[in-house]
């Protein structure tokens, strides 16, 4: 009888531990309607945003794919953004895209941003670009599509991200100012194996500033958690044998 209960114990343990690891790529299911495949994608740690990237070597460049939901849903906006000087928000280049009237497709605009606020007339980036879309996406999420041209040999760039309110006559509202969208940046590692790199956490999950967000997949999670609960399962399994 104990041994039985024991069993159903570790049973339950183990399931629990190892479905937040088979759950936790919400973007692998995404779909980009008619957006190619990536090699990469991330469920970013705040805001429900999600990146699919692809970065191609031969000619320096990085093709992204940034899907987010705005804060709010028929007047909002939301924004990726390298930034080649720092790690905020001070400095990045950004594509900020909201929903245009009449259905139509989501306008995008790009944005220089020298300090703590948009200033519509500076438009111009710091770094070539093409294939700027958006598109909107099931759930009144937005996807930006985009190529950026990285410096040679770079092995990873300093990202933002941020959704934010009201669209007034074309012009972003601010954002919130909560914990997460103070949050909103990470390092983004083209490779598993560039230097520092390291799995990204789940959606939701916490993680110090400016920590490292890249390499495919959130693998590493997945076999920690699997392996933690086989070893469990083992244990209470000999501990239930002595018992009977």
């Amino acid at each position: 009888m104990a041994s039985s209960s024991l069993l159903i114990l570790a049973v339950a343990c183990f399931v629990s531990l190892i479905s937040p690891a088979i759950s936790q790529q919400t973007c692998s299911t995404q779909n980009l309607n008619s957006a190619g495949p990536y090699d990469s994608c991330l469920d970013l740690p705040v805001l429900n945003s999600y990146l699919h990237y692809t970065y191609d070597s031969s000619n320096s460049s990085l093709s992204v794919a940034f899907v987010a939901t705005p804060s709010q849903t028929n007047n909002g906006w939301v924004a990726w953004a390298i930034n080649p000087t720092g790690t905020k928000m001070a400095g990045s280049q950004a594509f900020l895209a909201y929903r245009s009237n009449g259905g139509a497709a989501p306008v995008v605009k790009t944005y220089n941003i020298s300090g703590y606020s948009l200033d519509e007339t500076a438009t111009r980036l710091s770094f070539e670009f093409w294939n700027l879309r958006a598109e909107s996406l099931s759930g009144g999420r937005i996807a930006i599509f985009t190529t950026v041209k990285v410096p040679a040999g770079a092995d990873s760039v300093n990202q933002v991200w941020q959704i934010g309110g009201n669209v007034t006559s074309g012009r972003p509202g601010i954002h919130p100012f909560t914990p997460a969208n103070l949050g909103a940046h990470r390092v983004l590692r083209f490779t598993a194996d560039a230097p520092g790199s390291a799995p990204t956490p789940t959606t939701g999950g916490s993680t110090t500033p400016g920590q490292a967000a890249g390499g495919p997949g959130n693998a590493g999670s997945l076999t920690t958690n699997v392996n933690f609960g086989v070893n469990l399962v083992i244990l209470v399994l000999l501990g239930s044998i002595f018992i009977f």
